[in-house]
C-alpha cells in the first residue's frame, strides 16, 4: 500500500512538473504612442531613420530582457498624425485600450495620456522635464510617470551658438517650430539666449505637421529673408525630415538640425542627444513596468551624451566656409 501510494505519488509530481513546464509565458501588451508618420516606422526595420535608430536599441533590449513582440509581448501602435488638437482624443482612445504601459513620444503627447489616465504607467522620452511638467523631479517623478530627459532647454543656445560660429554673419534666423512652440518657458529662453548671441529669431510656426503646412510657413518666411535657419527636433517634424531638407536646400541657407539624420539627408548641421541609449533606457523601463515596479520609483534618465555632425558637402554648395575649430570639435564630417 505505501509502495504504491509513493509510487503515485511521484507520477503525480512529475505530471504536475510536466504541466508548469507547459504553462505558456504570462502575456504582456503595450502601447506606443508617437505624435506623427506612420505606425510602421514604430520599428527597427522602419523608414524613418530617427526613429529606427531608436527603436533598434528599444526592441534589441526588450528582447534580451525576454519580453519579445509575437511571443509574451503585444505591442499597439498610435500616431497623432502630426493633428495636436487631436491628441486628447487619441489619448482616450489608448487608455481605453487599457494596456499595462504607454511609451509616449514628446512631452504634448505624454500630457495629453496622463490628462486621460493617472494610473497606466508611462515610459516618456521628451525634454526638460521638470519645467515642461511631465516630472517632479528626475529621482523621483512622481504619479505614474518615467522615462528619457534627453535635454534641457538650455540646449537650444548651445546650437544656436554653433549656428553662429558657422555663419559669424547671420543676424537673422528664421526657427521652425511645432504649434505652440513659440510659448512658455522654452520660448523665454530661447529669446534670451538669442539676444545674448546678438541674433533675432523669427518663428515659423507651423498649425500641424503635414506637407502642405511646411510649404506653407517657407512660403511666408521668405520676404523676411533669414540669414539662417534652426529646425526644431521635437518628433513631429521628424517624418518630413527630408521635405525639410529640400525646402531649406532651395533657399541656401545654413541650417541647424536636432538630429544627424538631417544631416545625412543633406542639410548642413545637427547636434543631438544619443538616441541609441535612449532607446536602451526606454525598453528597461518598460521591462521594470511589466515586472511590477511602479513609475513613481524608477528614476527618470538624463541623456549626457551629445554629438556634433556637420556635412561639408552641403556647406560648399551654398558657399559656406567652415572655421577649422569648429570642424575640429565634429564628432561626425560627411565629406
Amino acid at each position: 500500500m505505501r509502495r504504491r501510494d509513493f509510487t503515485i505519488g511521484l507520477l503525480l509530481a512529475a505530471a504536475t512538473q510536466q504541466g508548469r513546464a507547459q504553462e505558456p509565458a504570462k502575456q504582456h501588451r503595450i502601447a506606443i504612442v508617437v505624435p506623427a508618420g506612420p505606425i510602421a516606422a514604430i520599428s527597427d526595420t522602419g523608414s524613418d531613420s530617427i526613429r529606427r535608430r531608436l527603436y533598434e536599441a528599444f526592441f534589441e533590449e526588450l528582447r534580451r530582457l525576454g519580453d519579445v513582440e509575437g511571443q509574451n509581448l503585444t505591442i499597439e501602435r498610435y500616431s497623432g498624425e502630426g493633428r495636436r488638437e487631436a491628441y486628447a482624443d487619441l489619448a482616450r482612445e489608448v487608455v481605453g485600450e487599457n494596456p499595462e504601459a504607454i511609451v509616449a513620444h514628446t512631452n504634448p503627447v505624454a500630457k495629453a495620456l496622463r490628462a486621460a489616465s493617472s494610473t497606466i504607467p508611462i515610459v516618456w522620452i521628451g525634454v526638460d522635464g521638470i519645467r515642461s511638467g511631465i516630472a517632479t523631479s528626475l529621482a523621483r517623478p512622481g504619479g505614474n510617470i518615467t522615462g528619457v530627459n534627453l535635454y534641457d532647454y538650455e540646449i537650444w543656445g548651445k546650437r544656436l551658438q554653433i549656428l553662429k560660429e558657422a555663419a559669424p554673419s547671420a543676424s537673422k534666423v528664421a526657427f521652425l517650430l511645432p504649434p505652440g512652440g513659440w510659448e512658455g518657458a522654452q520660448a523665454q529662453l530661447l529669446r534670451e539666449m538669442s539676444r545674448r548671441l546678438e541674433i533675432s529669431l523669427i518663428p515659423m510656426l507651423l498649425r500641424e505637421s503635414t506637407p502642405p503646412e511646411y510649404q506653407r510657413v517657407f512660403a511666408e518666411i521668405a520676404p523676411e529673408q533669414p540669414d539662417a535657419i534652426i529646425v526644431h527636433d521635437t518628433g513631429d517634424l521628424v517624418p518630413y525630415l527630408q521635405l525639410i531638407v529640400e525646402l531649406v536646400a532651395k533657399r541656401h541657407l545654413p541650417a541647424m538640425y536636432g538630429y544627424r539624420d538631417y544631416v545625412e539627408a543633406g542639410g548642413l548641421m545637427a547636434y543631438e542627444a544619443d538616441l541609441s541609449e535612449a532607446g536602451l533606457r526606454m525598453a528597461d523601463d518598460v521591462h521594470q513596468i511589466l515586472s511590477g515596479t511602479k513609475p513613481e520609483d524608477i528614476p527618470i534618465y538624463q541623456a549626457s551624451k551629445f554629438d556634433l555632425a556637420i556635412n561639408l558637402k552641403t556647406a560648399k554648395a551654398i558657399g559656406l566656409t567652415l572655421p577649422p575649430a569648429l570642424l575640429a570639435t565634429a564628432d561626425e564630417v560627411i565629406e
